[in-house]
């Protein structure tokens, strides 16, 4: 039996999700998407899965199409809330993790999917225009806990110190803490990319798991804030076949490699390589 970092990697998300939890995931966000089918497949099949564009909960779709917005994705759906219906359960707290990537996160786990480019820091032109958050900055506020994620760490440009702007709020602006501006979610809890997985000790992102193919050094260099590193740093648990199976048959178009560069997809892995200590 082998696998694939994209096949790794939606496992590693899957993983962040814990029994009778309520998760939503937004636009076009494959591997989250694929992540909570999985999870409601293996580990945590009392879930209260929301689909991202649809709205339909509990659906069981025949597989995961290339967009969010399609039919397929409210096939057995138990049913579909409206726009507002979803957002008043966010607000009220009924919504325990959603997903958010971004194209720059920083340590403290805000997201940008907004503006590229230091002026736009302060309000002026951007050097690159992105999509926006979609009602991700009101979500992000109330939820539970977030899990975020990117499969571009490698490029040293996603990672960063700072946002260039703050889409998603993660536990701490230049404005305060969540506490300090009155938000009641709970912020990132994880974050994973395809290099490793953080978690977020004092709201500050601490690398806790890596892939056996990746050194510190790697992360280190590819990280722009500054490098926390648990004392028990450990490789990634490699999926079990039943996890392996479960992404195989929710993902039977490979949707989830979309996200991946052409060299990242080229890792494969088998049972023990690298499984020892990271340390």
């Amino acid at each position: 039996m082998s696998w694939t970092i994209d096949e790794w990697f939606v496992v590693a998300l899957a993983r962040t999700i814990r029994p009778r939890e309520t998760v939503f995931h937004g636009f076009g966000s494959p591997c989250a998407q694929v992540a909570m089918h999985v999870a409601r497949r293996t580990h945590a099949r009392d879930i209260l899965l929301v689909e991202g564009a649809m709205y339909a909960i509990n659906p069981d779709p025949p597989f995961i199409p290339p967009t969010s917005n399609d039919a397929s994705l409210r096939r057995g759906a138990a049913y579909s809330m409206r726009f507002e219906e979803f957002f008043d359960a966010a607000v009220r707290g009924d919504v325990d993790r959603m997903f958010l990537s971004g194209g720059q996160i920083d340590g403290y786990g805000n997201t940008n999917v907004t503006a590229i480019g230091t002026a736009a820091r302060d309000g002026g032109p951007p050097k690159v225009k992105l999509g926006g958050g979609g009602g991700g900055c009101n979500l992000s506020a109330t939820i539970g806990h977030l899990t975020v994620w990117t499969t571009r760490h490698r490029s040293g440009r996603t990672l960063v110190r700072d946002c260039d702007f703050v889409t998603d709020m993660g536990h701490r602006t230049r404005l305060g803490t969540r506490a300090e501006l009155g938000f009641t979610g709970g912020g990132p809890q994880w974050l994973v990319t395809e290099l490793g997985v953080f978690d977020y000790p004092q709201g500050q992102a601490r690398l806790v798991q890596v892939f056996p193919d990746v050194t510190v050094a790697e992360v280190r260099g590819a990280t722009g804030f500054d490098l926390q590193v648990a004392g028990d740093l450990r490789t990634v648990p490699p999926p079990s076949a039943s996890e392996l199976a479960a992404v195989r048959s929710v993902d039977p178009l490979s949707v989830r490699t979309s996200e991946f560069s052409p060299k990242e997809l080229a890792r494969t892995f088998e049972p023990g390589h690298g499984q020892d200590c990271a340390c």
